[in-house]
Formats: structure tokens, sequence, C-alpha cells
């Protein structure tokens, strides 16, 4: 499997992360950890299969999701990625993020079929990939709905991440003249999860990449689990695997 990585364009950039290409010239299977940003994705070539939701569309909007799910990459077989960042997709699409929580769904679905069916010959009529991200981009341009960042949506979102997710919600709300109510609504319609499903995203994916498998204890330790069985819980259920097999897998991302 080629994973490339390419940079948005500086109008693009405070709402998407970046545009991967993922080629597979046989066929593997890639574990995704739950992660805080949607994915738009569209398939250029060959077929992709996964665990939760069978053959995917040709075109699909991914929301967070508090479970890792196994994707099965066809043999010949090409995908271009749109990775929002954190609170970026809400610049596209009108319907509230959470709505797509644990969902891949059609694109047809919030973009019209026409405008759908143009991007996607143009993206396999392109000369080369770089041609296909360039024309994504185009499309997003047009598909961006003029707003600009949620500062208080983002601001959470700094704290949360600076915390490493281990923040309680008032020291949350500290200072943003919000009440939590109000708050946790605005939170959930711009990142797609709650404050508490995104807090324990960040959490998770922090210890793991803090950690490997003999000091796994200790940084899930400071990370607020004190118990053991509830962390190896909440581990298997976001990695899908035991924390040794996990260390010992070599593709998740």
């Amino acid at each position: 499997m080629q994973i490339r990585e390419y940079i948005p364009v500086i109008t693009l950039r405070p709402f998407i992360r970046s545009f991967l290409i993922i080629e597979s010239e046989y066929e593997v299977r890639n574990d995704v950890l739950p992660d805080t940003s949607l994915v738009m994705a569209f398939r250029l070539k060959g077929a992709v299969n996964a665990s939760d939701d069978g053959v995917l569309a040709p075109a699909v909007l991914g929301g967070l999701r508090k479970t890792a799910r196994s994707l099965y990459y066809a043999g010949n077989t090409a995908n271009l990625l749109v990775v929002f960042r954190s609170a970026g997709a809400a610049a596209f699409f009108r319907m509230p993020m959470h709505e797509l929580f644990g969902a891949s769904v059609s694109l047809d679905h919030f973009i019209g079929r026409q405008a759908l069916a143009d991007i996607r010959e143009q993206l396999m009529e392109a000369a080369d990939r770089a041609t296909q991200v360039d024309l994504m981009q185009q499309f997003l341009l047009r598909l961006w709905r003029q707003s600009q960042p949620d500062m208080l949506v983002q601001t959470a979102i700094q704290r949360i991440t600076a915390h490493d997710g281990h923040l309680r919600i008032k020291e949350l709300l500290d200072g943003l003249h919000i009440s939590q109510d109000a708050f946790e609504k605005r939170f959930r319609k711009i990142t797609g999860a709650s404050p508490k499903q995104f807090s324990s995203i960040v959490r998770l994916r922090s210890v793991i990449t803090k950690a490997d498998d003999t000091t796994l204890t200790e940084v899930a330790y400071n990370a607020g689990y004190f118990d053991q069985s509830h962390f190896i819980k909440d581990f298997r259920a976001f990695t899908g695997k035991t924390p040794r097999a996990f260390y010992r897998s070599s593709l998740f991302w």
C-alpha cells in the first residue's frame, strides 16, 4: 500500500488537514482507528469493503466513530481522501455533523447528483494524481459556504487537545461565556461528536501514540485510567485488539 499526502491551498487550510491518495497493487486490509476528523473519500479505481458497511459507495462522507473498523482494499485500487480538520467539514455541508457519527454515507445524499457525476468524471479523466488533487480542491472551493471557523469551538478543541482529552466540562467551559447545554449542541453540530465523545477519542489516541506494549499501563494511568480492566475494555473497543496484539500489528492509522 502506498499513501501520498498533499497539502491544501491556503484558502482551504483552515478546514482541511490534507489530501491523501491511497493506492494498493495487491489486496490488503487496513485497520482505521477513530479520529477527530471527518473524511470524504472518492474511489478512483478498484473496490473497498468496510467491516461494518460492506462495499463502500464510489464517493462517501465518513463521520466520527468510537470504534475501529477494517477496510479491505481489492487489488489495483486507488482512492482520494479529503481529511478535514476537526471542525472543518461543517464549512462545506449544511447538515449537523453529529448526524454522521458512526456512519459512512454516499455523497449523493448531500451533493447534487450532476455535480457529483461531473467531479467523478473529471477525476477519472485526469492525467495524473496531482491533477486529481487540484480538481478536488476546485470542487471544494465551489462547495465552500464562505463561512469562517467557529472560534469558540476551535478554542474548545485546542483545550481538549492540549490536555490530551483529560479535561472536565467545567474546565473546558471556563471563560467561554456559554451555557453547557448550548455549548454541547454547538460543539457536536460542528465537530461531529459530543465533547465527551471527542475527548475520549483524543485521550485514547494520545495513550496509543505515547505508549508501547511495555509502557501502556503507566501511560494509561497518567491519562486518568486508574482501573486497568476499564482501560483494557476501552482500548479493545477503540482498536479492535488487545494491547499486545495491537502493538504487534503493522497496518493501522
